[in-house]
């Protein structure tokens, strides 16, 4: 039961990284995209009304952690209050830059809020990288099963480590990086004109440098924990991500070279996800891994809630699950095709 329900919280985090993920990387190019009011204006109406949308995947996760994994989220919250603060006001200053930033047609009030919506989604790409980082690298669990972590100790990666160090920061450097590319990919889907020229660009640029970056951040996995490896050459789940990411990086990669706009922001999104389902069947069944000592770190099993509750909860999931894909489908088919540039600023709110 513990095995269904890590893939059900891996599968709701996936969602939520590769659907918002386009947004945050919209949000960390939107001053380079756009040069003018006008076009920074069209980005947000690329995002359309989707944006609020994509959040309830995060939702999503957060009550399938609660239900299935009560003890090892308990332990995570805890530990991780201090990012997990910077992460809910980082998502408030998002939404209100995206939704007053074109009320006033004043350049200092709009000069402001693009500022914010920048600020906010480079700040939530690094917070999820770091995240990440502190997955893969592991946290200070004691024998009490507890952690509490500041943001830096020594910059280690063993010991009392703290929510940054030269690991969880090149994983988010290259979070930026890689999401910055993704939300590059979709606006080159979604705009035309000087957007659509410059956002080409930055999709090529981008996934170049990801794609420099990415050995860099798996040697430094592998040093930190080369563990993680040695489980992903044995489980044959992890082969079908590795394939899934290589036949992402063919879509997206023949996709930009010439005018195959869908199948490389397809591609975009089958990198991403394959990236993220391999790291998850490699740590499985670890979920918190101690740097202090292993026999520490809590596993799926031994952080999962009783396996009656469970097993009676997973009646009610799928339904949700196709109430949301419907509903998502349902705005989906009414916001297709490209956004169109204006005159009129105001238009495009």
């Amino acid at each position: 039961m513990a095995e269904t329900w890590f893939a059900l919280l891996c599968f709701t985090l996936t969602m939520f990284v590769v659907l918002d993920g386009w947004n945050i990387g919209t949000g960390a190019l939107h001053l380079i995209a756009g040069k003018t009011h006008s076009e920074r204006r069209e980005i947000i109406a690329a995002l359309g009304p989707l944006w609020s949308w994509h959040e309830v995947w995060l939702l999503a996760f957060g009550g399938t952690f609660l239900l299935a994994f009560p003890k090892v989220m308990a332990t995570s919250f805890a530990g991780f209050y201090l990012a997990l603060w910077f992460v809910l006001w980082s998502f408030i200053l998002r939404g209100v830059s995206i939704e007053v930033g074109g009320h006033l047609h004043d350049r200092l009030w709009q000069s402001w809020w693009n500022f914010v919506f920048v600020v906010s989604s480079v700040v939530l790409a690094v917070l999820f990288g770091a995240a990440l980082g502190n997955v893969l690298r592991g946290v200070p669990l004691d024998a009490s099963g507890k952690f509490s972590m500041s943001l830096f100790t020594d910059f280690g990666v063993r010991g009392r480590v703290g929510i940054l160090d030269w690991y969880t920061l090149s994983v988010a450097v290259f979070t930026v990086v890689l999401l910055s590319a993704h939300g590059a990919t979709y606006l080159r889907l979604k705009t035309t004109g000087q957007v659509h020229a410059r956002s080409e660009r930055l999709a090529r640029l981008l996934w170049t440098t990801v794609l420099v970056l990415f050995p860099v951040i798996s040697l430094e996995t592998w040093f930190v924990r080369p563990a993680l490896y040695g489980a992903m050459i044995e489980r044959p789940a992890a082969w079908l991500a590795i394939a899934v990411v290589l036949a992402g990086v063919w879509a997206l990669f023949t996709g930009l070279r010439g005018t195959g706009e869908h199948r490389a922001f397809g591609g975009s999104c089958a990198v991403i996800a394959g990236l993220l389902a391999g790291a998850a069947v490699s740590v499985f069944p670890v979920m918190l891994l101690s740097t202090l000592a292993p026999e520490h770190s809590i596993t799926a099993y031994t952080g999962s809630g009783p396996a009656r509750g469970l097993a009676m909860a997973l009646i009610w999931w799928p339904v949700a699950l196709v109430l949301a894909l419907t509903y998502g489908t349902l705005v989906f088919r009414n916001y297709r095709g490209k956004v169109r540039p204006t005159e009129d600023p105001q238009a495009l709110y």
